[in-house]
């Protein structure tokens, strides 16, 4: 069944945004979706993993290396000849053992010739594409912080069982939940890089228009998605230029200091605030196809890089999409 195209979902375009930037600068750090059920977040996810070019990977490796992981990483990696695979897309199960997340001994070769041998675990398949979780939020903190802590290295180092296993785990780390059934920890969420609120469309045509595309898409995918083919290249497009004009793309002293005084302005914790913002304006600018960064990208991004890190002020009940709102508007006017 082809997949739902990119370019054919609606109303979730802050989503759409985030997972844009995330994809044309993995560093910063993945996307946290919360949300109301049945909005989409894990058909937007697959479907950019589906939109994007396919990479070059090395035959037969469990890993996908890279040219640059064969060199790095030898041993796990070998030299076998580059091929194109698929970006990779893991769905990871809620009930994911942490053998089946970061690998583990493989009995079945350790029972039938005695030799210690470590099977490749879902960290190793993401390797270069996306790992989605859906209800993040429910998930074991334990393993929480082993993926987060994995998403920011680039490297999984398995030590157990008398194994020493190092390999390439870069990913882009999706994470999506309903508050309603428990909430991530404050910690564990800052290291998100971006994290985006999605609410059930309120309007009517919104929803009329929702409706019509998954009934035509359900009735006939392929040539859905053969409609849907020459915007979803564009955007395709869009992100290759995008990675390509990343490194040229340097904020300049105005904008860090609009980052520092904004994240000052609404309380945020800690630095990753103003790192996120930097580096999500200057993903944003790439993808816009900007010759500089500006107070335009820094303005447009700040709410989904700054809304998981705000303290709770109890004497303001207003939501932290509305307090960074009004700090912007005090600060930039």
């Amino acid at each position: 069944m082809a997949r739902f195209p990119f370019s054919a979902i609606v109303g979730q375009d802050e989503m759409k945004q985030a997972l844009l930037i995330a994809a044309v600068d993995p560093s910063i750090g993945g996307v946290m979706v919360f949300g109301d059920r049945g909005t989409g977040k894990s058909t937007a996810a697959r479907a950019l993993a589906g939109l994007l070019p396919p990479i070059m990977a090395a035959e037969g490796c469990p890993y996908g290396a890279s040219k640059e992981d064969q060199a790095r990483y030898p041993d796990v990696c070998g030299q076998g000849k580059l091929v194109k695979r698929p970006v990779p897309f893991v769905d990871m199960p809620l009930g994911a053992t942490e053998d089946r997340v970061i690998g583990s001994l493989d009995l079945e070769r350790a029972l039938r010739s005695g030799e210690k041998a470590f099977e490749p675990g879902l960290l190793a398949k993401a390797h270069r594409g996306f790992l989605y979780i859906d209800e993040i939020n429910l998930l074991e903190d334990h393993l929480v912080d082993l993926l987060l802590d994995v998403a920011a290295s680039g490297e999984n180092v398995v030590e157990r069982e008398g194994l020493s296993v190092r390999h390439p785990a870069k990913f882009v780390l999706i994470g999506s939940g309903n508050p309603e059934e428990g909430e991530l920890r404050p910690q564990l969420l800052d290291r998100f890089g971006l994290s985006v609120e999605v609410r059930t469309p309120k309007d009517i045509e919104t929803r009329i228009a929702i409706m019509k595309l998954v009934a035509a898409n359900e009735a006939d995918p392929e040539g859905f998605a053969a409609r849907w083919a020459e915007a979803d290249e564009t955007i395709l497009k869009q992100v290759a230029k995008g990675k390509a004009r990343l490194p040229k793309l340097l904020p300049g002293e105005e904008v860090l200091r609009d980052a520092a005084e904004l994240c000052l302005a609404v309380g945020a914790d800690g630095l990753r605030g103003e790192l996120t913002l930097m580096r999500a304006a200057r993903a944003l600018a790439a993808l816009e196809g900007a010759k500089k960064v500006t107070r335009k990208h820094l303005v447009a991004i700040a709410p989904s890089a700054l809304r998981h890190r705000l303290r709770r002020d109890v004497l303001d009940e207003t939501g932290s999409t509305t307090r960074i709102t009004r700090a912007i508007a005090e600060l930039f006017g």
